[in-house]
């Protein structure tokens, strides 16, 4: 329990005039021996002021990132616009050697004024897709997922999943998160199914997120080259058009 400065002082003058025991009267005023010496060498020492709980705040925040850092970062983010703030801590961390979390990252551009506004009214999504895949090769996922390997640096490995059979059909290592690498995959996921000299009315429709790779116009000519579809499906609770694009949209 906290006591006021006030409240501290009279626990010490009833126990100076007390004709009991110090331990007993502490003990019938329900307060700890070590407590109360405490309190009476700060009063000795400060005064009353000194009686007074103090804010426990840390002097420092332990991992506040510097000032010259926090510049950089801002730097990076004005001359590449396109990527968004998990992508530009990926790209800081890689290329300034100094590691800094997606969270920090949005703060500090949200501070800025530099994560744009969502371009339409955030809209919650169904619990499920209203068109279910039926049968494999109908809707392929595509997605990168971050790795560091220690000593080598951060890859990124690109991934396309069948999404009925939650099958991964093709993966490749990256360096980077290019529209070229995206292409590749699908290059490669075409071969392994089947679909790339299989005759069928429908191709695979691919979904993917708001990435700048995915939203690149150099796929959006590879995808339509290959007749794959596009579909129109969001995430649940993100708003579309936000920076940083881990709504699912459509991909060209």
């Amino acid at each position: 329990m906290r006591y006021p400065g006030s409240e501290k002082l009279e626990i010490i003058r009833l126990v100076e005039q007390s004709h009991l025991p110090v331990r007993r009267t502490l003990a019938t005023l329900g307060i700890l021996p070590m407590t109360f010496y405490r309190w009476y060498a700060r009063l000795q020492a400060g005064g009353l002021e000194a009686l007074e709980d103090k804010p426990s705040r840390p002097r420092r925040v332990w991992n506040k990132i510097p000032g010259e850092i926090r510049d950089q970062i801002v730097e990076l983010a004005l001359d590449e616009p396109e990527l968004s703030p998990p992508e530009l801590a990926t790209r800081f961390t890689d290329t300034k050697k100094y590691f800094v979390s997606e969270a920090s990252v949005y703060r500090l551009l949200k501070a800025q004024d530099l994560i744009a506004s969502p371009a339409y009214i955030v809209i919650k999504a169904a619990d499920q897709f209203k068109d279910k895949t039926t049968a494999p090769n109908q809707l392929w996922q595509t997605d990168f997922t971050y790795l560091k390997v220690i000593g080598w640096g951060w890859f990124y490995l690109s991934t396309i999943l069948d999404d009925f059979s939650r099958y991964i059909i093709a993966w490749k290592l990256c360096t980077m998160m290019k529209a070229e690498d995206v292409t590749e995959t699908l290059d490669l996921a075409l071969k392994a199914s089947g679909c790339e000299n299989a005759r069928v009315v429908h191709r695979p429709r691919l979904l993917s997120d708001n990435g700048s790779s995915y939203l690149s116009a150099d796929l959006a000519k590879c995808v339509n080259r290959r007749s794959i579809g596009t579909p129109d499906r969001r995430a649940k609770g993100t708003p579309v058009g936000a920076r940083g694009g881990d709504a699912r949209s459509r991909l060209a």
